[in-house]
């Protein structure tokens, strides 16, 4: 079983000192020691560098494009790093236009997407209700909530 992790994890992997750090690093303990495979994409990948290099008094972390890129290269030795397939584009377009998706949501329909081509079945996210709409799609699994990761 494989879990594609939103980037909203792993942000709060790289902030020791964010409240959910915690439930981050737990349930990722968790699932790596029952075997499951833990996935990221580029879009994580990207959406990280936007928030990481971003000032601190526009919601970032104020990293500089060196130590971003340092903490890129960390998660992709941690993670199963995945590519992007042209696969992806169409699945995306097919979900946007089945889920009526509109504005940023784009974004998330896109990692939708990714899960899709490459046959992962469980998101692990704190932004649960942004993802509700392809719950016939996926599982999808915030950290906090008790679950047994089967």
């Amino acid at each position: 079983m494989s879990y594609l992790l939103d980037t909203n994890i792993l942000l709060r992997l790289l902030v020791p000192e964010h409240p959910m750090n915690s439930d981050a690093v737990k349930v990722i303990d968790s699932l790596r020691s029952t075997g499951k495979k833990l996935i990221i994409a580029s879009q994580n990948l990207i959406e990280l560098w936007n928030v990481c290099t971003r000032p601190l008094e526009k919601n970032g972390l104020g990293l500089t494009s060196s130590e971003t890129k340092q903490e890129i290269e960390q998660l992709k030795t941690l993670f199963v790093f995945l590519p992007d397939t042209a696969e992806i584009y169409q699945e995306c377009e097919r979900l946007v236009t089945t889920y009526n998706v509109k504005g940023v949501n784009v974004h998330d329909t896109r990692l939708i997407a990714f899960m899709l081509i490459h046959s992962i079945d469980h998101l692990l996210t704190f932004n649960t209700k942004d993802f509700q709409r392809f719950s016939n799609e996926i599982f999808i699994v915030h950290p906090q909530k008790t679950f047994s990761p089967s």
